[in-house]
């Protein structure tokens, strides 16, 4: 079952230099406090994994954690560009960046494999697409043996760590989520080792309608991060933050304006670069 730990102490214990890490949720659920405590613990040499890369990878990128990043999005939701990882990737600033591009039904299938213990997904898709000559993505066809149909197939995803936020989890490690859904469960099970941070600690969870749960025998970690989310938020808890989103695109375009930013607001120092 699921220990109820602190963050910083999930963390070392949980993630190392080296791992691919996923830490997903989908517009909102993002798992901003647990990526911070990675920023803070110095990790390195990280393959990224996300659906969605927003503000918190760009922010992960810009300090010099990832030495790859496997996604199929990478943008700041309504406003633009990501400009710590477009940096990264025409400058190599603050390190260069190795990338795996999919599409969306691509990675949702590739945890979905991942999570079954299966080596590969087999799909529609990727027909007409660019996808499978650039970025990095391994995608081939294979021959449906009862069809004949041709098909997509894609490899398995299966991270060393998942990391996602939920609004609740119970004294047992048991896991409730709710709100638009990601590939939060999927990316738990199809990883080695998983983290899941949480608005509130209840003593019994209190079935919602179209709620999530992930079993504590499913979890290896559970801390309490009470706006763990923010800038994104947790539905019925926490307010999505807007402004920052916008003033992210002013404050990350420059480099020394994002470094002081993280410095302040995450690290405690200056980003070397």
């Amino acid at each position: 079952m699921a220990i109820l730990t602190s963050l910083p102490e999930a963390v070392a214990e949980l993630v190392g230099d080296g791992d691919a890490v996923a830490l997903e949720g989908f517009t909102h659920l993002i798992p901003f406090a647990a990526g911070h405590e990675i920023v803070r613990q110095g990790r390195r040499d990280l393959e990224l994994i996300r659906m969605t890369p927003d503000l918190l990878y760009d922010q992960m990128i810009g300090v010099g954690c990832a030495r790859k990043l496997v996604f199929s999005y990478g943008g700041n939701p309504g406003v633009g560009s990501l400009h710590r990882f477009r940096d990264a990737i025409e400058n190599d600033w603050p390190a260069p960046l190795e990338i795996e591009e999919h599409s969306h039904a691509g990675m949702a299938n590739r945890y979905v494999a991942g999570a079954a213990r299966l080596p590969m997904a087999v799909m529609r898709g990727y027909a007409g697409t660019d996808l499978a000559r650039v970025g990095g993505t391994r995608v081939a066809t294979v021959t449906c043996p009862f069809t004949g149909a041709e098909l997509a197939a894609v490899p398995a995803l299966n991270p060393d760590v998942a990391i996602v936020h939920a609004q609740e989890a119970d004294r047992e490690g048991n896991v409730q989520l709710w709100g638009i859904p990601g590939v939060q469960k999927e990316a738990v099970l199809a990883a080695d080792r998983a983290l899941v941070t949480v608005e509130r600690i209840v003593d019994e969870l209190e079935p919602r309608p179209g709620a999530v749960v992930i079993p504590g025998w499913a979890i290896d970690a559970v801390a309490a991060a009470p706006g763990g989310s923010r800038p994104s938020y947790s539905l019925g808890i926490t307010g999505r933050d807007n402004d920052f989103y916008v003033e992210w695109d002013r404050l990350s375009r420059d480099r020394e304006a994002f470094a002081a930013w993280m410095a302040t607001n995450v690290t405690g120092a200056a980003v070397n670069g």
